[in-house]
This record gives C-alpha cells, structure tokens and sequence, in this order.
C-alpha cells in the first residue's frame, strides 16, 4: 500500500498510488502520519480503493512530500559497510547523528537548487524513517511500533560546505537540499532492512545496494536515537547511504545544472529531481 500526498488545482489531499494512477481518498489534509500504519485504517482505506472508481493519472496530479515540514529530521551517517569501505573508514562503533534542517525538504520533480559559491554539491540515495508515535526510551524489539511508514530520502550534501565547516549542519540544509516521496509505505508492508536501493544521474547508476548492509538497522537506529531524544509523529530518520556517492569517485562525480537525479527504493518507488543553477 503506497499512500502519496498530491495537490490537483493546488489543493494538497491523500490518495493510494495504484498501477500508474492516484485513487483519491477523500480527504484532504485530515490524514495524519499516525494514522498510516493503523491497521483499521488500512481495512477503510481497502475498502475505498475497492469500491472507487475515480483513479486519476499520475501524470495530472503534483505528487508532494508526504512530510513537508518534519519537526526534525536526524540522519545517520556512514551506516553501510559499503560506504565505510570506499572511504576507508572503520565500522562505527555506535551511530553517529547528524541534523539536517527541516526546510530542506522538497517535492519530488521539484528542483534541487545548485547553491551559488558552491562547488561540490552531491547525491545521496537515503531510506527515511517517518515516526508515527512519540518514542522515547524504547527498546529495539518494540522500534517498529513507532514507525508510520517509509519513503525516500535523497539527503543532497554541499561537501566543500560540509569539509570546510568540519561538521555537517550547513552543507546538508540548503534549501531542496531534502527532496522526499514519492510515496510512503507504511511498515506492515515492507521490510524496511532488506530493501534494494539505487540513484541514477542522467541515467547512469551511481549507487547500488540493498539496506540489508546497514551497520545499524531500522530498529537498532530507532532505539538509540530515542534513548537521546524524543521522536514526535512526522520526524524523520534518514538511515545513511550506500557507497558509490560522488565525492569518493576518483575523479569525483558531483552535480551540476542540468542533470537529473532518480533515487529509488524498492516497494516505495522512484524520486526524480532535476538540478538547476540558483
């Protein structure tokens, strides 16, 4: 069940993605991130799939973040082995946390904005996390009980940004440097930790993974983030990155105006966002 945030005429409402097409559930921004993994949502929203015949192409509607505005958004960093490797990095001992500004969010087919004075703007193909129940303090075994669903995150970094400040806040949060969608799954459907995942620039495959080579999964992640702070409902995680990002490319492979990136993840979809100059 991949439920998506749309507008038609400008007015933002919640439908289920079916096949190549968008089935309006009726209501606009009523739908809360809690509501998406209740079970006896689920069955209504079944029910009013079934019987409705009112399915509009994907292509007439704006798709839009399903979070537009997270009370925050926490990343993982270097949480695949893959991305340890090609920097040559030791596996963690423990998560290492980040923020990145929740006004970095963006729609998908929106444009990520080259920073003007920025030189090294890179892709990041991310699983993200939406909370869906207050948690804090929970225990690993109990973590799925807290998660509304699952989308793509493509977490756009600005590295000399990043590299010259020694630390990450600036260089993650330029405005659309978060574009999140299409769609959100919630957790009763997917597995969030065996996942195939993928980002393509202009077509070509820049990274290649499946989530089951995270250094710390889904559940372990929601624990220990918990244990420090208080997740609200529409906070995202966003789990880390495969290898194969630009900046480690030798010779780097960064963005620039023009080109079109596709973050994808199995069972969500495929986010697409073109580059253009500030």
């Amino acid at each position: 069940m991949q439920f998506v945030r749309y507008a038609v005429d400008g007015s933002p409402q919640w439908g289920i993605k079916r096949n190549d097409a968008v089935v309006p559930l009726g209501v606009r921004e009523d739908v809360s991130v809690s509501d998406l993994d209740n079970p006896g949502f689920h069955r209504v929203v079944e029910r009013a799939v079934a019987a409705e015949d009112r399915s509009i192409p994907i292509e007439e509607v704006t798709l839009l973040a399903p979070v537009p505005r997270p009370g925050k958004i926490i990343c993982a960093g270097l949480n695949y082995h893959d991305h340890a490797e090609e920097q040559d990095e030791e596996v963690p001992e423990r998560p290492l946390l980040f923020g990145k500004a929740p006004t970095a969010v963006t729609n998908p087919d929106d444009p990520i904005v080259h920073p003007d004075g920025i030189e090294e703007v890179d892709y990041e193909v991310e699983l993200g996390v939406v909370v869906g129940r207050t948690a804090k303090d929970v225990e690993t075994e109990e973590a799925r009980e807290y998660v509304a669903g699952y989308t793509v995150v493509n977490d756009v970094s600005a590295r000399d940004a990043q590299f010259a400040d020694g630390q990450f806040l600036r260089g993650k949060s330029y405005d659309t440097f978060a574009p999140m969608g299409p769609t959100i799954v919630p957790d009763a459907f997917l597995d969030p930790n065996s996942l195939d995942v993928a980002c393509r620039v202009n077509g070509e495959t820049k990274q290649e993974s499946n989530t089951n080579q995270f250094i710390f999964d889904v559940d372990e992640l929601i624990a220990y983030i918990s244990g420090a702070m208080t997740l609200r409902p529409g906070d995202i995680i966003s789990t880390g990155t495969p290898g194969g990002v630009g900046i480690f490319r030798d010779p780097p492979e960064l963005l620039e105006p023009g080109d079109v990136v596709e973050t994808e993840i199995a069972g969500i979809g495929t986010l697409t966002n073109p580059v253009v100059e500030e």
